[in-house]
């Protein structure tokens, strides 16, 4: 079995994250981590779906099993995941989310002890260690050297202060009206309570978790549900989290979704004036828009890509110095302030500039004109290796000799391949896409 995808581990709870599949993975994970151990605590932390109680005692039980002592805080965000392992000085961190996801799914994400998530070597090591069932018999304690397991429901507290240090210290969020949709997952009570204490008139949805209703028709996912309110209520913007809050959609006053890439331009820009970016520029990922490279370069940055994931947009931060990054799709890395992507401190960074620039959120956030885009997935029968699809160089430089970009890449979860083109004409991108379709569908489906 191929435990990791691009985010963890993540599928159908009961089936690939079932309970046995789970305390196995817990096991793997402690004697990894055993070997560089310092406090002998793993925190452990979750969503708001069903699925994650039997998910979570049966991470408990691994890991007590190994002799690690555990602490569980219970729903709290992704990104609280990461920065309380570091701040709690934990050995590591294991947040249980799908993030995104329907209800009926869910995940394991893994953070070092400094917060940030596993790259791919090590997430390769303990996949070795899970399928070494001897292994895994032989690293079971006994007597004195079980671990135990202590749950705190303080912790909030934490990551609602170090949230808060993020925006600007002489600032504040009066007289604005903002609508926050918490996708009824993780972020339901930080997210609101933050804005709240920085002096917003808040209105929230998406606040009512049931274990099954997460994502469902509201947060991340669907915007028009929050644009709806946003409109109804005459707010002057509003913010879509996703089930583990670390993805952040914004709507204008307009009712507009604001694009992701656009997002990070201004905020690129703005850093920028501030002296607060590092590196000359930013990260974003392959999937970004030719419009932001052209966006940043006149304002005198430069855009590095990586490839898709939040954690290697922070890998490629590091490696190039750069504090500044993120994806289209919402996860937006500020890592003076958090690890990996987190939705509500990058709501603050935006609402900052609000302030700052007394403008209006559909002015503020539509620096420039984006390359039309088409995007498609098709489901697949096997996801054969590119290099050995024949006729794909050709259709491929067939793309290029159009002025146009191409991404071709397979879901890290689910039996799809994705197909982004890009280019100035949008009917030839159409008739392109529509090219790509058929090959593709003849190749694979």
């Amino acid at each position: 079995m191929t435990l990791f995808g691009t985010d963890g581990v993540r599928g159908k709870a009961g089936k690939k994250v079932s309970a046995i599949n789970a305390m196995r993975l817990a096991m793997a994970t402690g004697i990894y981590f055993k070997q560089f151990s310092r406090t002998n605590k793993i925190l452990v932390g979750k969503d708001t779906r069903r699925s994650g109680y039997m998910i979570e005692n049966a991470i408990v039980s691994g890991l007590t099993a190994v002799g690690f002592d555990v602490i569980q805080i219970g729903p709290m965000p992704t990104p609280a995941i990461a920065f309380l392992t570091s701040n709690m000085r934990c050995d590591a961190g294991i947040m249980i989310s799908a993030s995104h996801n329907p209800y009926f799914d869910n995940g394991i994400k893994f953070f070092d002890w400094f917060g940030n998530k596993l790259n791919r070597e090590k997430e390769e090591e303990i996949e070795k260690i899970y399928g070494d069932i001897e292994q895994i018999d032989k690293a079971q304690v006994t007597g004195k050297e079980i671990g135990k397991s202590k749950r705190i429901d303080d912790v909030v507290g934490r990551y609602i202060v170090h949230i808060k240090n993020s925006f600007p210290e002489n600032s504040t969020l009066w007289k604005k009206r903002i609508v926050i949709d918490c996708a009824n997952g993780a972020g339901y009570i930080v997210g609101p309570t933050i804005l709240q204490e920085l002096g917003a008139e808040v209105i929230v949805i998406g606040d009512e978790p049931d274990g099954f209703n997460i994502n469902e028709g509201c947060g991340a996912m669907h915007p028009e549900t929050l644009a709806k309110v946003v409109l109804d209520k005459r707010a002057d913007v509003g913010i879509a989290l996703d089930g583990d809050a670390d993805r952040l959609v914004m709507v204008d006053e307009k009712g507009e979704v604001i694009d992701g890439d656009k997002l990070m331009g201004v905020l690129a820009v703005h850093l920028k004036k501030h002296g607060m970016l590092q590196g000359g520029g930013m990260v974003a990922t392959v999937m970004s828009n030719q419009g932001l490279d052209e966006y940043l370069s006149d304002n005198g940055l430069k855009l590095l890509r990586s490839a898709v994931g939040d954690k290697n947009v922070v890998e490629m931060m590091q490696e190039n110095g750069m504090n500044f990054g993120g994806e289209q799709s919402g996860h937006i890395i500020f890592s003076d302030y958090a690890k990996t992507g987190d939705g509500i401190s990058s709501a603050l960074q935006a609402l900052a500039y609000l302030v700052e620039t007394e403008q209006k959120a559909s002015e503020a956030f539509n620096p420039y004109e984006s390359y039309p885009q088409t995007l498609v997935n098709l489901l697949v029968n096997e996801k054969r290796p590119f290099e050995e699809i024949e006729g794909l160089d050709t259709l491929k430089k067939k793309v290029e000799d159009k002025g146009m970009r191409h991404l071709f890449r397979y879901s890290g979860t689910e039996n799809k391949i994705r197909l982004l083109l890009e280019g100035k004409d949008e009917h030839k991108l159409e008739a392109m896409m529509e090219e790509c379709k058929v090959f593709f569908k003849g190749a694979l489906v």
